[in-house]
Order: structure tokens, then C-alpha cells, then sequence
């Protein structure tokens, strides 16, 4: 299965993730991104030995869309520090089954992580073990059924779109975890990573990257609603 590239310098590759692909190896010994694009650059530049490749974010196994990788240590400190100083704007598209109660807003919960189950359990108030979570919505298209979301994250907590969206009474389509009554055929959840913008770790020249939508067909129906709007 070939990678879908974005983006590719000396400092960084970015790649449109299937969903379903891991980012970075797990306990399920399943070939992960970050390895295959190791091979990628391995076979490219015909590198002997060892090949860099740093994991700058992750998004989780059932979404798609743009995953940035650093190869080179000097790109990953660097953008290390924007991902903790949020200097990193990340947009994501949602499809979600009900209309949120406003076309736009912010919402703010407090979240704690559940290794066991994988979850991220919500709060509506500050409550020791629990973080701070925060983001920015609109609605940007309707279909008979759903309900198409831009997402633009303030925090990175875990599952924290996922959880967010569920507590307002939105759970993303085919995400059974967080509430759907349905899962995707494919076993995705519809979420996409679409955007991320921020300033280049060397050049620091402004970098604007997009990742297309998952090829299906109510993914597809959005997309052709946003173009005529």
C-alpha cells in the first residue's frame, strides 16, 4: 500500500493517514506509519543503517487525515515545542448525527483518560484528574440525516474531539465508543484531519497543509455541497 504524501522538505514528510493505519506501533504488532514511511525514506535515499523519522503528533487508529513527521532531530525538538507551546493550528472535519445547539461555539470540558477502556470519560467542571479541554465549532453543511462540523482544536487531549462532540449530544458518526448507534462498514469513525498550518521549524516560512477527504460517499457529498456553497 503506497503513502499518500502531502508534503515533503529536507525537515519534514507529512501524509494523508487511511483510516484504520496506526501511527506508531502498538501492543497489536501491526505494521505502523511511522515505519512504513522509515521504509520510504530508507529505499528513497538509500540510507544505510537506521533511518530518522520522528513522531510529531498522532491521530487516533479509525481517523484519517494529515500526520506530520519530522526527519531530522533539529525539525522534531523544534516542532515538539510548538505542539506544547499550541503554536500548531489543527482543523479537523466531523460528520456527526445531531445539530449541535449553536451553529458555531466553544466548548469546554474537563476530561480524564481510562487506560483500561481506552476512553476519555467528561466533566463540565474542574474535578481533580481531570484536564482542561477546549475547542472551536461551526456547522458548515447539512445532508438529510447528518451534520458536516469544522473542528479547530485549543488543547490536544486524548480522544478529546471524540468525547467532546459525544457530551453535547453529537457523537461522530460510526464512533460506538463514544455513542453512535452505528459503526462505519469500514470500521472508521468520520473523522478527518484536514488542515494544519503553522511556521516551518528551519525556513520559518509559513506552511499551510491540506489533506483530502476519505474517498466515500457521504464524505464525497459534503465536499461537493462546500464547493457550490
Amino acid at each position: 500500500m503506497s503513502l499518500s504524501i502531502l508534503y515533503e522538505d529536507n525537515h519534514l514528510i507529512a501524509i494523508n493517514k487511511r483510516n484504520g493505519e496506526l501511527v506508531q506501533g502498538d501492543k497489536t504488532g501491526d505494521e505502523a506509519l511511522n515505519e512504513r514511511v522509515k521504509a520510504y525514506l530508507k529505499e528513497k535515499y538509500q540510507k544505510p543503517g537506521n533511518v530518522f523519522c520522528g513522531v510529531i503528533h498522532r491521530i487516533d487508529r479509525p481517523v484519517s487525515g494529515i500526520v506530520l513527521f519530522a526527519k531530522t532531530s533539529k525539525a522534531l525538538s523544534r516542532m515538539n515545542q510548538m505542539v506544547k507551546e499550541r503554536n500548531i493550528v489543527k482543523t479537523y472535519w466531523a460528520i456527526v448525527q445531531n445539530q449541535p445547539p449553536q451553529t458555531d461555539g466553544t466548548l469546554i470540558h474537563y476530561l480524564r483518560k481510562i487506560e483500561a477502556k481506552n476512553y476519555s470519560e467528561t466533566a463540565l467542571h474542574e474535578k481533580k484528574g481531570f484536564l482542561r479541554a477546549e475547542l472551536d465549532y461551526r456547522v458548515l453543511a447539512h445532508s438529510d440525516h447528518y451534520n458536516l462540523l469544522e473542528i479547530k482544536l485549543k488543547t490536544g487531549r486524548h480522544h478529546q474531539i471524540r468525547a467532546q462532540l459525544s457530551a453535547i449530544g453529537c457523537p461522530i458518526k460510526g464512533d460506538l465508543k463514544y455513542g453512535a448507534p452505528r459503526s462505519n462498514p469500514d470500521g472508521s469513525i468520520s473523522l478527518h484531519a484536514k488542515e494544519l498550518i503553522f511556521q516551518h521549524p528551519v525556513s520559518k516560512q509559513e506552511l499551510h497543509l491540506s489533506a483530502p477527504l476519505p474517498e466515500e460517499t457521504l464524505w464525497h457529498f459534503f465536499q461537493q455541497k462546500i464547493n457550490t456553497l
